[in-house]
């Protein structure tokens, strides 16, 4: 229903057939009060006044904002695609996909890396992020870029019992591309890395092994290298295998040395590093004082502070420098006159 400028909808945790191709073209060119109330309805006048304006989505965890923003975002890939689609040309072995492929296929790669379950909300979104769709002086597609902000770093390294982390650890060890585990020198049991397992594994609702080919291939169609496909799946790696090092306090010292190298290893390897260099920065870190630089002690407790600060720092530069790979292949350099922004925020959860 409406309720002045907003179209309120309640998630019914079931699918119907209310965003198929036949409604899609149900509500093109109507007027609001032509058609029953529908989020359709709210982006297609949007479109046809073609004012540059904002698509706010707002509501509880689990209301149903990502997949109504999903849903938007695809209506307007649909009624305002260019025509002018791009040869599917292989890149590295890889396939690209169109303007309006690349687009959309953002969302489940990035859903796979910022999203994870919560108590309230099996696929909650665990940052925002704010589309900006631009248009042509014709009204056709001409780019598009994505700002996203707060993600929830403390995720990585730990979970409530009923919560899990992000999507992609347990989409990787689903085992649905075995040369993945053996890439990234893992097994396929959640509960074998401590960062991944402190609440649920599994999710009902959720196929891992179907949304890892749907995350794999969302990477090949925004043109992502061989070689960056990689170095994505080897740092997501790298950052399971943190979690696994252990440090042992030195007799009759508050120093902490490493409690055995072959976790250190293998998080090294995947990291491009030298696992001697790594354990030293982290048990023996260099710190400036005044013009020079001097090395400081670290206790147990301080160095697994250090691990969990350098897992999340690497998640999260890792998710930033995937969106603005996405913002680089998203911009066409195409004249462009008009944008509709689609603002998709956090959830909020209220437990009474």
């Amino acid at each position: 229903t409406y309720s002045g400028l907003f179209c309120v909808t309640v998630n019914p945790y079931k699918w119907l057939p209310v965003y198929n191709p036949e409604v899609v073209l149900a509500y093109r060119g109507k007027k609001r009060q032509e058609a029953p109330p529908h989020i359709f309805s709210i982006s297609d006048n949007a479109y046809q006044f073609m004012l540059t304006g904002e698509w706010l989505s707002d509501g509880e965890s689990g209301a149903g904002k990502t997949v109504n923003t999903k849903r938007v975002i695809q209506y307007f890939a649909t009624i305002a695609a260019s025509g002018d689609k791009k040869k599917e040309e292989q890149q590295s072995g890889k396939m690209q996909g169109t303007l309006e492929d690349q687009i959309i296929s953002a969302n489940p790669l990035l859903e796979a890396f910022g999203n994870a379950k919560t108590v309230r909300n099996d696929n909650s979104s665990r940052f925002g992020k704010f589309i900006r769709i631009h248009f042509g002086a014709t009204g056709k597609l001409a780019s598009a870029d994505i700002e996203t902000y707060l993600l929830e770093k403390s995720r990585v390294t730990f979970q409530l019992k009923a919560e899990r982390s992000y999507h992609i650890f347990y989409q990787i060890m689903s085992n649905k591309k075995p040369e993945l585990i053996d890439m990234l020198l893992i097994t396929t049991n959640p509960y074998d890395y401590q960062f991944v397992s402190q609440g649920e594994i599994t999710v009902a609702s959720i196929n891992d092994q179907e949304e890892l080919m749907a995350t794999d291939s969302a990477i090949d169609i925004l043109g992502f290298t061989a070689d960056e496909k990689t170095a994505i799946y080897k740092l997501t790696g790298a950052v399971m295998h943190y979690g696994n090092l252990k440090f042992k306090q030195k007799q009759r010292e508050e120093q902490a040395e490493p409690d055995g190298t072959e976790v250190a290893d293998k998080a090294a390897y995947l990291m491009g590093l030298n696992s001697a260099d790594l354990l030293k920065a982290l048990c023996y870190p260099r710190v400036k004082v005044g013009n020079e630089y001097v090395t400081k002690g670290q206790t147990v407790q301080q160095v697994n502070n250090a691990v969990g600060a350098l897992a999340k720092a690497v998640y999260e530069k890792m998710f930033l420098w995937m969106v603005v790979r996405i913002n680089q292949q998203l911009d066409t350099k195409q004249p462009r006159q008009y944008f509709i922004g689609v603002l998709d925020i956090a959830g909020f959860e209220i437990f009474d």
